[in-house]
């Protein structure tokens, strides 16, 4: 590299450095340092944020995905999802269906329901399509 670009990789470089406060903890007083240090780090968790690269981005529940046991959750589509919605509807009279999914805790299928009451509860269903628990809760 010639010389100039060196002098300009080297100053980006070190500003870079002293931004995040890695200079700034071994030169100023403890007090002052704790601060730059705090400050630095909320500005790098900021910008991560602004930038779209959380990892850990909220579940929507109503397009399925939970995994437990292994096995990620996926919504029923088709055949299978009407017979599971009839069977859970039959199960919940009056209820209605917030998602049908497989299930990755023990049963083939689940349906997911919200009663006439307001409560929610999970209805389980085997491969043929016979209700074999309704659970409180999601």
């Amino acid at each position: 590299m010639k010389t100039p670009r060196k002098s300009v990789l080297a100053a980006s470089v070190i500003g870079a450095m002293a931004a995040g406060g890695l200079f700034g903890a071994t030169v100023l007083t403890p007090a002052v340092s704790s601060a730059a240090t705090t400050g630095s780090t909320a500005a790098s968790s900021s910008t991560a944020q602004s930038s779209g690269t959380t990892t850990n981005a909220p579940h929507d529940p109503t397009k399925g995905g939970h995994t437990a046991n292994g096995i990620t959750e996926t919504l029923l589509t088709g055949d299978t999802a009407t017979k599971v919605k009839a069977a859970a509807t039959a199960a919940v009279p009056g209820g209605t269906i917030q998602r049908v999914e497989n299930d990755a805790e023990g049963s083939k299928y689940e349906a997911h329901m919200t009663k006439a009451d307001g409560s929610q509860v999970t209805v389980k269903v085997d491969a043929s399509f016979k209700v074999t628990s309704v659970e409180a809760g999601h």
